[in-house]
């Protein structure tokens, strides 16, 4: 039997829906697993069980490919200019930049496809099977279809199995499905389009068995299991440039160009209609190239991303690739998952109903404190004998423990169980009632069939009790009388109970019921007919894994800043739409399933997308289709999760956010950014320094760009008219050296400026040189040249020669760039305050650093030769100093008039 007639014979990929002897006959095996022989012949048809190997990717390509960018190359042809011309200091400058750029890139970028590797890791490294009716221990990589695998608790599955025996099997899915609790395993067929978290009669490779045993045939190995299926859209998934790195191709594309033209102007307009000499022309016309490519912006860019990176490491991110810092600064989306991220993945009992009546449960988690509430009052446990009994059930009931780690609370064992427990200690405390006092002597193990647990236990006075938990329908089915508040027995009212039930399960519960039964001492064997119609009901529990308390804060600061947030989860409907309600999601309780999505195509699905925040019951193939969805709006999207199921569509998002501590390697290798706190909250932080971050940006290229712009425009200027240049050429590049990335690297230390979350996210395809840019840069590169000519022209009619003139136009050119920096470090308010003139630690350095230069440079001997520069006196200081204040007036009143001709424009448009 090959690979194309098992194909042709069984859809493998419908195992769910065939009967188990289907199955082994599709496969050619038997319950008795396969010979050795067969098996080892299927390994060489079928391949190893594990994902293909990843491609490396060639080191030396990889690092060189991040040289692979416009503005690059032309950094490269001026450091080439800048050697021919002697200027070695400068070539150096801008090599390094150059060099520090592509290390960043090369260290922080392009390791999602570590991923893949990751996928690896969860595989089980062996597996128990049967070969020829003779259980034997292999590597899960040799398992093969047809096999038999046996399974207990604490397994990891190695591949896709259908069962055909099981005995209180329970498997952990949430890498799957987002589903907190263990699934409990069936053998009957479900229908052929069943969501994975409902194909209860299948296991998948690389979940974990929590309870009892079982017995299935390998129905898919390798890539065709459901992981490997994950593994396979990771790969074919494709990562989207980020809105940053898009701006910044399109932006060196278009400055290339202009200085191209501008280049190629003044070389035809000086040669052939001015008449300079070639060489100095050409001379000329290099250092007007040098001045106007902004050779500091890819490092100043590289060192505000890592500063935010820093930033964001404080607050428990850790950012892995640098441009993504920026990018959750701009999403308009984030798709939550619901398990462990907006909840605690912490199983908890928050409802305890009694004959007493309905109480409260407090307290995080499994940590056993917590105050028990009737009608928001305090209840003492040791005065509600109904309580008590409830908590002893719960606790004898149970194969869980509690353990308490560095100052964490944690359970071994089934989650809910271990929130039962934890229930029982916050009414006994670590009493003896719930532990020595008691022994147990039989049980009925949970089994999905008869939906309950019992347990028969006997106390130190020899006095024994059964004491049952299980699914409300059944336990109540088999009472016959309840326990009221004084400890006593009497009938009970089967449908009020159910009500009560359904009203818990209603408000996203899961319902356990919880029941005892006194047992004749000479009982030694517990079965299902001692308890059948003779239970007394102790009550009702209601559990949740409930939302983290920061997280519905953290939601409603990101409601606050535009940014709307919707849960994709593997759970059920119910459940998501309860934590849904209590997180404080926009779109109410309005829940879509995977089964609705599927029925939808794509335009279908982008139509609704935004009218729903609640998605259950979800695949990997739907939260993909989801965010593709989103984006199809120009939306940008993050996706946080923290399951293998999340990895396709980390990937895909604009940014992905994984779960640092119960976030499989997948996820997190995925992701952009990964939060080492696991808390939601640090997503709005994530936010807020994205923010800042891109603001920064901005900052450092509003205030870079129109600084050499107005370089530029003073050497243009000149050669038009046939002057002389009022800065030489090599002042020009000493400038370049000193202020580019000094100054600049000043504002990318920038705080965050006020009510930077309220406001709206920007626009994925809003350019970076928008229009108010663009008239910022012709306004201060006109200022500036007014300014150096301004002083230029003063120096000549005084008579000084032509070194102090051009001493003078240095002078002024640093002066308008430190007042410029100012002006720029409140791009949304008022510069004309306290907090913006005092500035920050930072500002002042790098501004005593640029002075102490400038002094030095103008009165120092030795620099005086090298740079031809000259004494200035104290008076034309103060002109100089002077002219900075009038370039900060001019352009504060320009902005206020612009800011308020903006919110006059803003109202009108409200009012309309």
């Amino acid at each position: 039997m090959n690979n194309d007639l098992i194909s042709k014979q069984f859809d493998l990929d419908a195992s769910h829906s065939k009967e188990p002897i289907a199955v082994f006959e599709a496969l050619g095996s038997s319950t008795d697993g396969l010979s050795s022989a067969e098996a080892a012949r299927r390994l060489d048809l079928f391949g190893r069980n594990q994902p293909p190997a990843r491609k490396e990717k060639n080191v030396v390509l990889r690092f060189l490919r991040h040289f692979n960018h416009v503005l690059i190359y032309v950094l490269i042809g001026a450091a080439t200019v800048t050697l021919l011309l002697g200027h070695h200091i400068d070539t150096v400058v801008i090599l390094t930049v150059v060099f520090v750029t592509a290390i960043i890139g090369f260290v922080q970028e392009g390791r999602a496809e570590q991923a893949m590797e990751a996928i690896r890791e969860l595989l089980a490294p062996q597996a128990s099977v049967l070969r020829g009716g003779q259980r034997t221990s292999i590597d899960s990589a040799e398992v093969v279809p047809g096999d038999v695998v046996l399974l207990e608790a604490g397994d990891k599955l190695p591949a896709d199995l259908r069962l055909f025996q099981i005995h209180g099997l329970q498997v952990q899915e949430a890498m799957l499905t987002g589903e907190s609790v263990a699934i409990e395993k069936t053998l009957e067929p479900v229908s052929a389009d069943a969501a994975i978290g409902d194909r209860t009669c299948m296991a998948f490779g690389g979940t974990l068995v929590t309870a009892g045993q079982g017995r299935g045939i390998v129905t898919a190995t390798a890539n065709r299991t459901e992981i490997g299926r994950i593994s396979g859209m990771l790969s074919d998934v494709d990562e989207l440039t980020t809105p940053l790195v898009e701006q910044m191709n399109t932006f060196s594309r278009w400055l290339t160009l202009f200085i191209l033209a501008v280049a190629a102007i003044m070389l035809v307009f000086g040669y052939f209609v001015a008449g300079y000499d070639f060489f100095e022309l050409f001379m000329a016309v290099v250092v007007l190239a040098v001045s106007a490519i902004p050779e500091g912006l890819p490092a100043v860019l590289s060192i505000t991303l890592a500063i935010g990176v820093q930033a964001m490491a404080r607050r428990h991110a850790i950012v892995r690739r640098l441009p993504a810092i920026e990018t959750v600064g701009s999403v308009s989306v984030i798709c939550t998952d619901k398990t462990g991220t907006l909840t605690r993945n912490e199983m908890v009992v928050t409802d305890v109903v009694t004959a007493s009546g309905v109480l409260d449960i407090e307290g995080d988690g499994y940590t056993p404190n917590g105050q028990v509430l009737h009608e928001g009052q305090s209840v003492a446990p040791e005065d509600d004998d109904a309580l008590r009994q409830l908590a002893l059930a719960a606790a004898r009931c149970n194969d869980a423990q509690l353990q308490e780690i560095d100052g964490v609370w944690k359970v071994n064992g089934d989650p809910m169980e271990g929130a039962l427990l934890t229930l029982a200690w916050k009414v006994f405390g670590r009493r003896a009632e719930i532990g020595d006092t008691w022994s147990r002597r039989d049980l009925i193990p949970f089994d999905s069939r008869q939906r309950f647990m019992a347990t028969m236990e006997r106390r130190a006075d020899d006095a024994l009790v059964t004491f049952v938990k299980g699914a409300p329908e059944q336990v109540l089915a088999m009472c016959s009388t309840e326990q009221n508040s004084a400890g006593t027995t009497r009938g009970f009212d089967s449908a009020q109970w159910a009500a009560k039930a359904a009203e818990l399960a209603s408000q996203g519960r899961r319902v356990l019921a919880l029941a005892s039964k006194k047992m004749e001492p000479s009982t030694t064997k517990l079965t299902i007919g001692d308890i059948d119609g003779r239970l007394t009901l102790l009550g009702l529990v209601g559990i949740i894994d409930p939302p983290r308390a920061e997280a519905i804060e953290a939601v409603a600061e990101c409601r606050g800043a535009g940014i709307a947030v919707k849960m994709i989860t593997g759970d059920h409907a119910g459940t998501a739409a309860a934590i849904g309600a209590e997180i404080g999601l926009a779109h109410g309780s309005a829940v879509m399933t995977g089964a609705q999505i599927d029925q939808m195509d794509d335009a279908q699905l982008a139509a609704h997308v935004l009218d729903i925040d609640i998605f259950a019951r979800t695949s990997p193939e739907h939260k993909l289709r989801l965010v593709r969805a989103l984006q199809s709006h120009g939306l940008s999207v993050a996706m946080t999760g923290d399951g293998v199921n999340d990895a396709p569509a980390l990937k895909r998002a604009d940014v992905g956010i994984a779960m640092g501590k119960k976030g499989s390697e997948a996820a997190k290798e995925a992701a952009d950014i990964v939060l080492a706190d696991d808390n939601f909250a640090s997503i709005a932080a994530a936010v807020r320094e994205g923010r800042t971050v891109f603001d920064n940006i901005k900052k450092v290229i509003s205030w870079l760009l129109p600084t050499n712009g107005g370089e530029s425009l003073t050497v243009v200027v000149a050669l038009l008219l046939g002057l002389a240049l009022p800065i030489s050429p090599l002042q020009l590049l000493w400038v370049n050296l000193v202020t580019a990335i000094t100054l600049g690297i000043a504002l990318a230390y920038e705080p965050t400026e006020e009510n930077t979350m309220r406001r709206p996210p920007r626009s994925r395809n809003a350019p970076i040189l928008g229009p108010e840019l663009v008239w910022h840069i012709v306004l201060v590169s006109t200022l500036f040249l007014a300014g150096v000519f301004g002083i230029f022209s003063y120096a000549l009619k005084q008579g000084y020669d032509l070194a102090l003139a051009q001493t003078l136009s240095l002078n002024t050119l640093v002066v308008l760039k430190i007042f410029h920096l100012f002006f720029v470090r409140n791009i949304y308010g008022t510069s004309l305050t306290w907090d913006a003139v005092r500035g920050t630690r930072v500002v002042w350095l790098c501004v005593i650093s640029v002075t102490l230069l400038q002094f030095a440079v103008t009165y120092l001997p030795p620099l005086q030769t090298a740079f031809g520069t000259s004494d200035v006196s104290v008076t034309d200081g103060l002109i100089i100093v002077g002219l900075g204040v009038v370039l900060f007036v001019l352009l504060e009143l320009e902005k206020q008039l612009a800011l308020t001709l903006g919110s006059r424009r803003q109202t009108q448009v409200i009012k309309s």
